[in-house]
C-alpha cells in the first residue's frame, strides 16, 4: 500500500489542513507531549533537512541506523503508540504552539515546493541516501501519526 504522497499539493494542503484545526487546548490520545511540543517535535525532522542544527552521526552510528532503525521510519507500515523515539526528537522545554505551528507549515510548504525530484537521491541526516519514496513515507507517515495522536 503506498502512502499519500506528501509532496502532491493536494496531500501537503490536506495535513496543512488538518494541522490548522489544531488548537493549543488539543489534548492527545497517547503520549506525554502536549500539542505545542508534539509540532515541535514534527518540527525537527524538517529541521534534519533544512537546518544545520543537529549533531550527525558519526560512521559507525549511522551504520546502525540505517541497519536496524531505517527501514521502520522509511516503510510502509504505521508507526505503533507510544514508541520510542531519537534523542534530537524529545522536546522537554515549553514550546510556543503558534510559532511551532506556523514552522511546521513553512517546512510543508517549501518541501511540496522543492518537489519528490529534489529528494530522489538525496542524502537524510541519519540514514544515509533515500529514495523520493522513502523520503514521502518518513515525511507522511511521522505527521500522520502526530496529527492521529491529535485526532486532527
Amino acid at each position: 500500500m503506498a502512502l499519500p504522497n506528501i509532496f502532491s499539493k493536494s496531500v501537503s494542503d490536506e495535513i496543512i489542513t488538518r494541522i490548522n484545526n489544531l488548537t493549543p487546548e488539543s489534548q492527545p490520545e497517547w503520549g506525554k507531549m502536549d500539542v505545542a511540543r508534539m509540532l515541535a517535535h514534527c518540527n525537527v525532522t524538517y529541521e534534519l533537512v533544512y537546518e544545520d542544527i543537529h549533531k550527525k552521526p558519526k560512521a559507525f552510528l549511522k551504520f546502525i541506523l540505517k541497519l536496524m532503525i531505517k527501514n521502520k521510519v522509511v516503510n510502509e507500515k504505521p508507526y505503533g503508540k507510544n514508541g520510542a523515539t531519537a534523542p534530537q526528537f524529545l522536546i522537554t522545554d515549553a514550546k510556543v504552539f503558534e510559532n511551532e505551528k506556523a514552522r511546521l507549515i513553512d517546512y510543508i510548504e517549501k518541501t511540496q515546493q522543492l518537489g519528490e525530484a529534489h529528494f530522489n537521491n538525496k542524502e537524510s541526516h541519519s540514514f544515509g541516501v533515500l529514495t523520493k519514496t522513502e523520503w514521502n513515507n518518513m515525511f507522511y507517515k511521522h505527521l500522520n501519526h502526530h496529527l492521529n495522536q491529535f485526532k486532527v
